[in-house]
């Protein structure tokens, strides 16, 4: 256990928690990009989906990101776990979602824009790629495959 001692459990489940928040968030903002573009550009609902958007952004993914590394990175220096494949094959795939993360803000900088330059079909199948990684990453957690 580590440098936590027997705050480990306890950081352990704050980690699963804001990775829910975080991949609830994932899921969500996509659905919203893609209902968003449906929207004239000069509507108010237009407006009402920026706004939208922004709130999840920077009250349920952003901070939830933070936490999940905040926490990981806690666990991952307290478990000795960085030697590990499957931990490796784990980090590699929450850079990917952290990237996917930093694509979706800039993302809905271009939908306050104007700019629509994903098609609405393209945007829900986009909008799988958290679940997938979701999948990988807990089987490689809980059964260590390697």
């Amino acid at each position: 256990m580590g440098f936590l001692g027997s705050a480990y459990l306890w950081v352990k489940a704050a980690h699963i928690i804001f990775v829910v928040f975080w991949m609830a968030g994932l899921f969500m903002l996509p659905r919203f990009f893609a209902y968003h573009q449906e929207a004239d550009r000069d509507s108010p609902e237009n407006a009402i989906w920026i706004d939208r958007e922004r709130k999840l952004i920077s009250i349920i993914l952003n901070p939830s990101m933070v936490a999940v590394w905040a926490f990981g990175l806690a666990l991952l220096i307290s478990s000795g776990a960085a030697v590990e494949h499957w931990f490796q094959m784990k980090f590699l795939l929450v850079l990917v979602l952290s990237g996917y993360h930093g694509w979706l803000s800039a993302y809905a900088k271009r939908l306050v824009r104007g700019e629509r330059r994903v098609s609405n079909k393209a945007m829900r199948m986009l909008n799988e790629v958290p679940g997938i990684a979701v999948v990988i990453i807990v089987f490689l957690v809980v059964v260590k495959p390697f």
